[in-house]
């Protein structure tokens, strides 16, 4: 707590010097219109019609005014109507969300006293409407990727990664860290890339590895495994907003068959897919397979599934939405935050319903930007999820299927003649019991068909109920011959059950060969007020010549639209999709990223800390085939990841955020790596990969776990056998939006909202009381106490191993001393309490070690990276 509160101290100095030194010098471009253009635009100056004459985008134009005169008067405040009508909340007005805030006013007194400042000659003239100033087209990330050399630097060292980074802490007096200890290096190497803690045997073999390429081999061995592929795809999935339900009701609908969309993901990234294709298919596959989308082959079917990116966002429109037209173009509006935010770092949904307040994106570019996807989101002919789903069936599963509904209809064709045998001599035994004179009409009844039976003959028959043999009560009068029966039922059953199961794709189609749909600027964002029609396009402050989108491309049988946006963003000229992908790399294994909003590139986001090393990367993804492995090997490789994450003073005194990254941040462990550690330590977790998801269920106290469920007249049944299932990764564990498994609930989920462009990094009480108390890790722990006794007979070196396994370094002196007497006090503690209790050493002694395994798991060492 301390510590944290050094850091506001210094980020409020810092602050503070950085106001002083600006309002020596307040300016139009960057005090007073980003204000304006946020909270007044829409109405002055931007706006179909200007209120009362007066437009506010240009000095020049607010010192000539409108109806009621100028509006300012440079050099004094007091006499300035904006100044006025800002301070007294006559515009905008009191109570709205549009109210600039009290310090914003203040920046704009000080400037119209200081003279009213411009830094840029004004444009002579400016069309009414929507208007990009030179210095918002100048912003960083709007500007082409370069490739700048790495800086000449005073230190040592054979990466460029370093070289910029020292460079920076050269010129403050700091230098880069000793490197981390080879014990830190590997788990912090199986953490980062794989999600779960090294072996003892293979912390070992990497120690005993005295080769001076040890390391990089290690990171190439870790780069093939396949948990890399799980570990890094729930990052993806984070961006992609992966859900195993459709959100937006309360019925929350599961689903079933997005698990599809995981695996490919992890496929992806497993065969470093090279970036730019993975992203071309997420948003055009479709347009890239062949049609029709029948007897696909693998390669069609892998498309179809990348499309399932597009099919992320909650979607209420099969759950019997009140109004389908609200809802489908809510699926749009979220599609269209997953792909700008994911993608672009852009907060393009923000100029929905008018003018983005910050980034130089008009409401009519956004729809420009909608126009791409509206073929195949087309909301006035919607589909809902089932409509959607593209069969996996073939023409062969048909036919197999077919030949098995024929056999199994043989087979019940025997049953029903055996049955009608089985009656038919039931009944004679049972007509023989009865008088003579009412055979013969009991025999006419039987032989009529229920319905159509007179009152007499149903008369005949209750008052001789033992005559009425049906399928339904054969077993009644001869229990051997329905059990004869029945085995007929079982083997047709069976045999249904070798049928092909029909599979689904959830993906993102596009009607070939017809009417392309009109895409409509809704004045305000509602859709009942359609304004004018545009064509599909990119923001114009991302355009160049190459990234004209046709408005149908009459090569392909679709539209098109989304296949050519795609190959634009991936052509290389695009200026944010490298540096996007680069700085959500970094951020993975820095903890914050070059820049730190990696979904918002824009004019509010944090500006990079290292802009040229961010350049650097993201050339190098490009010009290294889109190798996402070969930025993790860069990466990982470079002395400012291998450096140790201890602190010093001449660093926290001159760089106390860590901004320079003169030392490795701490990171905490992921919700899902502090579950998948704890099963991997313990020999349980699953290396099953693929697949439907893990379910979660209600447990009897109302907590979300993992479970199949098992209602009985709405209450818990018998507990299904999960047969091991329980214990799989965690990105394999079913996402519904409203049942947050609970022992990764604590550790902060991505929130999907659409989509988790970063993960939210809390500090609570709830996150201790979770690992005392969960019987998850209560249950793990006493699992890793067995593990240990079975593997030593000694507590000495019980403890031992399990500091090696939980930290992956041998356990210090000092600390393997109170640890010993941690157990001896323990098991005095227990056998004291149970003196009774049978074979009471073992059972003490198993408790302290379970106590002893539970502290370590819930130890800063355990849940954070070093």
């Amino acid at each position: 707590m301390g510590r944290n509160c050094l850091i506001w101290v210094v980020l409020l100095a810092f602050g503070a010097s950085q106001v002083s030194a600006e309002r020596d010098a307040p300016s139009f471009e960057n005090d007073v219109r980003p204000v304006l253009k946020a909270h007044c635009f829409h109405c002055h100056g931007e706006g179909e019609e200007l209120a009362s004459g007066l437009d506010l985008r240009l000095k020049r134009f607010i010192q000539t005014g409108g109806d009621s005169g100028p509006a300012i008067v440079p050099g004094n405040s007091n006499e300035s109507l904006l100044v006025e009508y800002l301070t007294s909340g006559v515009m905008p007005p009191e109570g709205t969300e549009l109210r600039p805030s009290q310090q914003e006013i203040q920046r704009i007194k000080e400037w119209v006293d200081s003279g009213a400042v411009v830094l840029n000659d004004e444009p002579e003239s400016l069309p009414s409407g929507f208007y990009v100033t030179e210095q918002e087209k100048k912003h960083w990330a709007f500007q082409p990727i370069t490739s700048p050399s790495p800086p000449m630097v005073n230190g040592t060292v054979d990466n460029a990664i370093d070289q910029f980074l020292l460079s920076k802490l050269e010129a403050v007096g700091l230098g880069l860290s000793d490197r981390a200890s080879r014990t830190r290096l590997i788990r912090r190497a199986y953490l980062d890339l794989l999600g779960i803690p090294p072996t003892p045997e293979q912390t070992d073999r990497f120690i005993a590895d005295q080769r001076p390429d040890s390391y990089s081999r290690l990171i190439d061995e870790l780069l093939t495994h396949h948990a890399y592929g799980e570990r890094w795809g729930r990052h993806w999935l984070d961006i992609a907003g992966y859900a195993d339900s459709e959100g937006m009701a309360d019925a929350d609908a599961v689903r079933s068959q997005a698990y599809r969309y995981r695996d490919y993901v992890i496929r992806s990234i497993n065969s470093d897919k090279p970036y730019d294709r993975f992203v071309i298919e997420q948003l055009a596959g479709d347009e890239l397979a062949s049609l029709p989308f029948k007897n696909m082959n693998a390669e069609t079917i892998d498309l179809l599934t990348a499309t399932g990116f597009l099919r992320m966002a909650p979607d209420g429109t099969g759950s019997g939405s009140p109004n389908t037209n609200i809802a489908s173009n809510a699926v749009m509006s979220a599609t269209i935050k997953t792909v700008s935010t994911s993608l672009l770092g852009l907060t393009v949904g923000c100029a929905q319903c008018h003018n983005h307040r910050y980034d130089p994106i008009s409401q009519e570019e956004y729809y420009q930007f909608r126009a791409i996807f509206e073929p195949a989101l087309n909301w006035n002919s919607w589909k809902t999820p089932q409509q959607r789903q593209i069969s996996l069936y073939t023409d062969a599963d048909v036919a197999r299927s077919a030949e098995i509904e024929a056999e199994a209809a043989k087979i019940l064709e025997e049953r029903e003649t055996k049955q009608a045998e089985y009656i038919a001599a039931t009944f004679e035994k049972e007509l023989a019991k009865l008088p003579e004179e009412v055979r013969e009409p009991l025999r006419e009844v039987h032989a009529t068909p229920a319905g159509k039976r007179t009152p007499e003959q149903e008369a005949l028959l209750q008052k001789h109920p033992s005559a009425n043999v049906t399928a339904g009560s054969l077993y009644l009068y001869d229990q051997k011959a329905a059990d004869d029966l029945k085995s007929y039922s079982d083997r047709a059953t069976e045999l249904r059950g070798t049928k092909p199961v029909e599979g689904f794709l959830r993906a993102l189609t596009e009607p070939a060969d017809t009417t392309v749909p009109e895409t409509f600027v809704f004045f305000r964002g509602d859709i009942d007020q359609p304004k004018q029609a545009v064509q599909p396009g990119e923001l114009r402050v991302l355009s160049s010549a190459d990234s004209t989108i046709p408005a149908n491309d009459t090569s392909l049988p679709t539209s098109g639209r989304r296949l050519n946006y795609a190959k634009w963003l991936t052509s290389g000229e695009h200026p944010l999709l490298a540096r996007v992908i680069a700085n959500r790399i970094w951020m993975h294994h820095f903890g914050t990223g070059l820049v730190n909003t990696p979904g918002d590139f824009g004019i509010l986001g944090a500006k990079p800390t290292h802009p040229a090393l961010l350049d650097w990367l993201a050339t190098e993804l490009m010009t290294n085939g889109w190798s996402v492995k070969h930025l993790h090997r860069l990466i990982m490789t470079s002395r400012a990841y291998q450096q140790s994450s201890k602190r010093n003073a001449q660093g926290q005194e001159k760089d106390a955020l860590q901004q320079l990254i003169w030392a490795m941040p701490v990171r905490r462990l992921e919700s899902e790596v502090v579950r998948d550690s704890i099963l991997s330590i313990v020999e349980k977790l699953s290396a099953s990969a693929y697949g439907e998801p893990v379910p979660v269920m209600a447990d009897r106290t109302g907590q979300w776990v993992i479970g199949q469920e098992n209602l009985n007249a709405g209450r818990p049944g018998a507990v299904v056998d999960m047969k091991g299932d329980q214990y799989r990764r965690s990105i394999y564990i079913q996402v519904r939006r409203s049942r947050p498994l609970a022992v990764l609930e604590t550790f902060d989920l991505p929130e999907l909202a659409p989509n988790c462009t970063k993960r939210a990094k809390s500090t609570a009480s709830t996150q201790a009381l979770m690992m005392m108390n969960s019987s998850f890790v209560v249950e793990q722990s006493e699992s890793f106490a067995d593990r240990l006794i079975t593997a030593q007979s000694e507590s000495e070196n019980q403890l031992k191993l399990g500091w090696k396994l939980a930290f992956s370094e041998e356990i210090p002196a000092d600390v393997l001393e109170i640890s010993l007497q941690f157990l001896a006090d323990t098991k005095a503690e227990f056998v004291e309490a149970n003196p009774e209790q049978e074979m009471v050493d073992e059972l003490s002694h198993r408790h302290a070690l379970a106590l002893f395994c539970q502290a370590m798991f819930s130890s800063n060492q355990f849940l954070y990276i070093e």
